[in-house]
């Protein structure tokens, strides 16, 4: 059988993130991606000028009509703007029983905010309990709880711990946010130590869709039939070589994307 993710988030215009930079990193992975879409942003590599949430309906007929007729393996979830959105979603997947991996998506690479003030509870409340894995990074996990950012590995891994105790089955926390010369990512769970993930820091602008990059791989590596750590550790390397390559592209003349097809696309001078 294909296998098959769903990705739940919304669209970018300028094809780095959400929607577009889930697909992408799904296809380059090998697996089938179906997408549903939340929210429409008029965004490119240096901002997003216009946001418009879709009608509840129309993103509850969406998820109907991709879990009535697809094979769904694994989910992704990114951008849910507003409550409403976000109690949508949980009532949609309430039947679904496969992996879901959620981002929680607060602000894109330019600064703009992505997630309303009174959302955050919403998130917490109705879709931590469902998740998988949460992938936040140093701001969205000092946000979901109330915190200041993380400074040290000791700091991510007690955050981590906190965010498993509000539902999430695992955290993974993502270090690009951090300083210093290597970034490190820490999975927590609860059976086991945190594992840590290191790749040195890549001197570039063109990370636009790290997250989302990041998530929607971890997501088809799940759908392959692979376990929560080993579809971490593949996702990260996915993600580490797709930065590498990102200035190949020469997209944009802000944050670029990252290079999702660099192992299909031929290197450009």
């Amino acid at each position: 059988m294909t296998p098959i993710a769903l990705t739940i988030a919304g669209s970018d215009s300028g094809g780095g993130a959400g929607i577009q930079a889930d697909l992408k990193a799904m296809s380059a992975l090998g697996v089938y991606g179906a997408s549903v879409i939340t929210a429409v942003t008029a965004q490119n590599t240096r901002a997003v000028t216009a946001v418009q949430g879709i009608d509840l309906p129309v993103i509850s007929a969406q998820i109907e009509a991709v879990l009535s007729d697809l094979a769904v393996d694994a989910v992704k979830i990114g951008m849910l703007a507003t409550p409403e959105i976000i109690a949508t979603v949980a009532d949609g997947l309430k039947g679904f029983k496969g992996p879901i991996v959620l981002d929680p998506v607060m602000v894109a690479k330019s600064g703009d905010s992505l997630l309303q003030e009174d959302a955050v509870a919403a998130l917490i409340e109705r879709l931590l309990p469902m998740a998988t894995v949460l992938t936040p990074n140093l701001p969205e996990a000092a946000r979901l709880l109330g915190q200041s950012e993380a400074e040290s590995r000791a700091a991510m891994a007690a955050q981590g711990e906190a965010l498993l105790a509000l539902g999430a089955e695992a955290v993974l926390m993502k270090g690009g946010h951090a300083k210093g010369a290597v970034c490190e990512d820490l999975l927590i769970t609860e059976d086991a130590p945190p594992l840590v993930l290191t790749a040195p820091r890549a001197e570039t602008q063109n990370t636009h869709g790290t997250g989302c990059t990041l998530s929607s791989s971890i997501a088809a590596e799940l759908a392959k039939g692979a376990d929560l750590t080993a579809a971490v550790v593949a996702a990260h390397g996915y993600l580490q070589a797709a930065i590498a390559a990102a200035d190949d592209l020469q997209i944009g003349s802000g944050h670029g994307p990252v290079h999702h097809f660099h192992a299909q696309w031929p290197v450009y001078g």
